[in-house]
């Protein structure tokens, strides 16, 4: 394993175990729950928005390690975003799990901890949960967003 990998590896673990953005929000302005059903994990995505950006993004639920630090990581790199800015991130995202060009000059920063999971095609669903997950809250579709 290289250094990088051992890097990446580490910082799964650390998000898993000690998440900064794992709570509820009081008084969310966008809130969206999604499920993994081949490997039961869930999750219930918040935001809260002020002046057209995300201030404040968090998640509740339970899953595998991957699941958990891709939620973290991904509430992470929200705040702060635009909801465009936000959905271009879960679509380069997605592109990246899949092994494509993330495209235009979208900077996924510490989510890049999570581009070894392509690998592992078993857990790809529970990497991008989170990610389907807000692009369904950022749909205003409703329902419970599905990574199937």
């Amino acid at each position: 394993m290289s250094l990088m990998e051992q890097i990446y590896k580490q910082v799964i673990i650390d998000r898993s175990r000690r998440p900064k953005h794992r709570k509820t929000l009081a008084r969310p302005d966008i809130e969206q729950d999604g499920v993994n059903p081949s490997c039961g994990d869930e999750l219930r995505l918040s935001l809260r928005i002020e002046d057209g950006r995300i201030a404040e993004a968090a998640y509740e639920g339970h899953g595998c390690a991957i699941s958990q630090a891709a939620a973290d990581l991904m509430a992470d790199a929200l705040e702060g975003r635009t909801l465009e800015e936000a959905h271009e991130l879960a679509a380069g995202f997605k592109r990246m799990i899949r092994g494509e060009e993330v495209g235009g000059d979208l900077e996924l920063g510490d989510l890049r901890a999570l581009e070894g999971i392509r690998r592992l095609h078993a857990r790809v669903k529970c990497a991008t949960l989170p990610f389907t997950t807000l692009q369904q809250a950022l749909s205003g579709e409703g329902g419970v967003a599905t990574e199937e």
